[in-house]
């Protein structure tokens, strides 16, 4: 059997990593993983030329495809946005298209905060993380069925089986005030920190600070409590496809932020701790 080679977004100036290139990945799965665990996704990109600041907004996506649905998350992938019709990111999209453009230049970020790492000096402290970026151009999607496909996958982002199980389709009014964007990615990389404190070898070795600085991870991971009904609510059991989610997502995540504050240091970060 031939080997498996991972699929990687080539290495541009934008995405080429340089400080602690060693965290750093290229794979289109890694990136694509990191980005459709993160609840929440930061765009930015220029709202005018003659603005000196750019803008950023939080907003929900995933990454998929409507050409190929049953592509796996280690396939080149789209990142669809989800937003309010005349928002400023849409007109500007829209703007763009208008002016004869690919689309809208844009940078998403995805970041999860896994540890505290608490270290001998407080200038090699860390966090154990994932974290992603993505460059590419975006474009409002203007195909209804794209646009239902596209809602109905960044719903099943929130709880899986959600949208099956609430009232569909969405009705005219709901299609025509909701606005989906399609980011065609450019470039991207990911990077990780998942292992133990690292302090430099000097510090290691002094016997007065080792005996009086507790060192250690303390895992950090997202939690989902007990459903709480709405006072419009009238189902009297919270069904069965949310409390599967909500228990399996909470022990996924324990088991990775635990495991990833025992993993011990990898070789090249022995040489070259946090700092």
């Amino acid at each position: 059997m031939a080997p498996k080679h991972d699929l990687q977004y080539p290495k541009g100036a934008q995405n080429t990593l340089n400080r602690y290139s060693d965290r750093g990945s290229y794979d289109l799965e890694k990136v694509h993983k990191i980005v459709n665990s993160t609840p929440v996704l930061h765009v930015s990109f220029q709202p005018d030329p003659s603005d000196p600041f750019p803008a950023i907004l939080p907003m929900i996506g995933q990454m998929g495809s409507f050409e190929r649905p049953s592509s796996s998350i280690s396939d080149p992938l789209d990142c669809y946005l989800h937003g309010y019709i005349s928002s400023r990111v849409m007109n500007v999209s829209r703007a763009a298209i208008a002016s004869g453009k690919p689309g809208l230049p844009v940078c998403i970020a995805a970041s999860k905060v896994d540890g505290l790492v608490l270290s001998l000096t407080p200038n090699s402290h860390s966090y154990n993380y994932r974290s992603a970026v993505l460059f590419g151009y975006a474009t409002p999607v203007t195909d209804t069925e794209e646009k239902e496909w596209a809602m109905e996958m960044i719903t099943n982002s929130v709880v899986p089986q959600r949208y099956d199980n609430t009232r569909i389709p969405p009705i005219p009014a709901e299609m025509q005030s909701t606005q989906i964007l399609r980011v065609t990615i450019d470039s991207a990389s990911s990077k990780v920190r998942d292992w133990i404190p690292s302090d430099s070898a000097e510090d290691m070795a002094n016997k007065e600070v080792v005996d009086k600085v507790w060192v250690g991870v303390v895992p950090v991971y997202e939690t989902y409590g007990e459903p709480i009904p709405s006072p419009l609510n009238k189902v009297e059991k919270v069904p069965e496809y949310i409390e599967e989610f909500l228990k399996e997502s909470n022990e996924e995540g324990l088991a990775y932020a635990t495991a990833a504050g025992k993993r011990p240091l990898p070789v090249k970060a022995k040489t070259n701790h946090d700092e």
